[in-house]
């Protein structure tokens, strides 16, 4: 006992300072994307605009989101005390920072310390995590609760672990409140869980955590329930089911596009992995792993191949993926793939961040298309244009033709115009403008119109009389622009009757 204590010792001293370095370098990685978004090279997209007006109004749900987004987003700006860019995106680097401890700790539960800290790091790094850590979406707060579920299973399957299926219950249903798709992780538990005899023992506590999650998601489900369940058709609606279906094309799209959102070399393990099953996840904690991201990741592929899918809605996968990958790379000796990879997606962003600035050092001016942060800039200058012209003809409201660009208008405009209306002629719910509109209180208003397109009679013709044309427009670099078309319309008719 007494020559094995100092021992013990080593490895306790060795484990702290393997953690205290994984903590180290995830928050010098926050930091840095802290900073990015303090420094304002960026524009709210008008996802995130959305989810600001959503947090004005603090609800259980809304038209295409559960709650939790828009909660994060009132705290935050309550936090800050404004709600500038910075406040509205403070709380996604954040939760990153908080997966990417807990990936640390469900490596090290299944495994050792030295994959707990490569799959750390490996996961602060993937190019999904750069991306979803300096915008803010459902994204950030469905992978967080997660991972803590993936690791109150891990424990709750343990010896002695039962109070942990309360813990699993727990972060499902918050996850079910920050984004639908965490029932991917229920159905993968259960697939789990169901697939091997031995496991079948621990069914009865996990469909008791089952209904814990439920019980705090029901009140979401209450909210639905009372608007026409308008989150669960646009869920449906999303997926394009109702349209043609079989693209090879978007599939190729896909399966492409996550060589980008996992990294190369780990999107290539992992389907290394998939196809050596038998041999690479024949260890149960290899295939807890597996279970809780190649379901997710199939059912994507599937998706995308009957209609449509985009990038981010594999997003779950890559959290026990990265814990997979990163312990199949360093059993077969492949550490150096690991940093290699963790070099790449982290060069890869500073290149993407840095391409425009750089450009103008040695004289040229990037065309917009180029620029892969273009779809967040030009926002801001819009809107400021915007609001010279409302703030010359007091007491008209703003109009818009498309969700995006009210959205965006809502948040940029100054004064917010909270009061104005996003057409909707056509009639139907379509979004959250939609839901809460109530265009025949505007019956003999006048409205300043904004609108992307040329080709807007049917606009013009709901009003009695319209001013001239003007247009603002948005240099993006390079020759490249977005030009809107604004004009005075007075004397809102309603709109024509069908």
């Amino acid at each position: 006992m007494a020559i094995g204590t100092p021992t013990k010792q080593l490895i306790r001293t060795e484990d702290e300072r393997s953690f205290r370095t994984a903590i180290f370098v995830i928050f010098a990685l926050t930091l840095v994307r802290l900073v990015w978004i303090a420094a304002g090279t960026t524009d709210l997209y008008p996802d995130e605009a959305q989810y600001w007006l959503w947090s004005l109004t603090p609800d259980w749900g809304y038209y295409s989101k559960p709650p939790v987004v828009a909660w994060l987003i009132a705290a935050t700006t309550a936090l800050a005390g404004n709600d500038n860019e910075i406040a509205v995106r403070l709380s996604a680097p954040l939760l990153h920072f908080g997966t990417a401890l807990m990936v640390y700790a469900v490596a090290q539960r299944l495994y050792d310390t030295r994959a707990a800290f490569w799959s750390s790091i490996a996961y602060a790094t993937l190019p999904g995590v750069w991306v979803s850590s300096i915008i803010i979406s459902t994204d950030a707060p469905l992978l967080f609760c997660w991972s803590i579920a993936l690791y109150a299973f891990v424990r709750a399957r343990e010896p002695g672990g039962q109070r942990w299926w309360w813990a699993v219950g727990a972060a499902a249903g918050a996850g079910l409140l920050a984004k639908y798709a965490m029932a991917y992780w229920l159905l993968s538990a259960a697939l789990f869980l169901a697939t091997y005899r031995d496991e079948r023992r621990h069914f009865p506590r996990f469909l008791g955590g089952v209904v814990v999650a439920l019980l705090i998601y029901l009140p979401n489900f209450l909210w639905n329930q009372s608007h026409r369940f308008v989150s669960y058709r646009h869920t449906e609606a999303n997926a394009a089911f109702t349209g043609s279906l079989f693209h090879p094309d978007k599939f190729l799209s896909f399966f492409g596009s996550q060589f980008g959102v996992f990294g190369p070399v780990f999107f290539a393990a992992l389907i290394l992995c998939a196809f050596l099953a038998r041999r690479s996840l024949s260890a149960r904690r290899d295939a807890i792993l597996a279970f809780f991201a190649l379901p997710t990741l199939v059912m994507m592929l599937v998706v995308s191949f009957i209609s449509r899918a985009e990038p981010n809605w594999s997003a779950p996968t890559y959290v026990s993926a990265t814990v997979l990958v990163v312990a199949f790379l360093l059993a077969h000796g492949q550490r150096i793939l690991i940093l290699g990879s963790i070099l790449l997606h982290t060069g890869v962003v500073v290149v993407a961040a840095g391409l425009k600035p750089a450009a103008h050092l040695v004289g040229h001016d990037l065309r917009g298309k180029y620029d892969p942060l273009h779809r967040l800039k030009g926002w801001h200058t819009l809107g400021s244009a915007v609001t010279r012209m409302l703030a010359e003809t007091p007491g008209v409201h703003l109009l818009a033709d498309d969700r995006e660009l009210m959205a965006a208008l809502v948040y940029y405009v100054r004064p917010h115009p909270i009061n104005g209306l996003k057409w909707n002629a056509m009639g139907g719910i379509h979004d959250q403008f939609d839901l809460t509109a109530h265009p025949e209180s505007f019956i003999g208003q006048d409205f300043l119109m904004v609108s992307f397109r040329n080709d807007v009679d049917e606009i013009v013709a709901c009003f009695q009389d319209a001013g001239p044309i003007e247009r603002i427009t948005i240099p993006l670099g390079g020759g490249d622009s977005r030009t809107y078309r604004v004009q005075l319309l007075r004397g809102f008719k309603g709109y024509p009757a069908r």
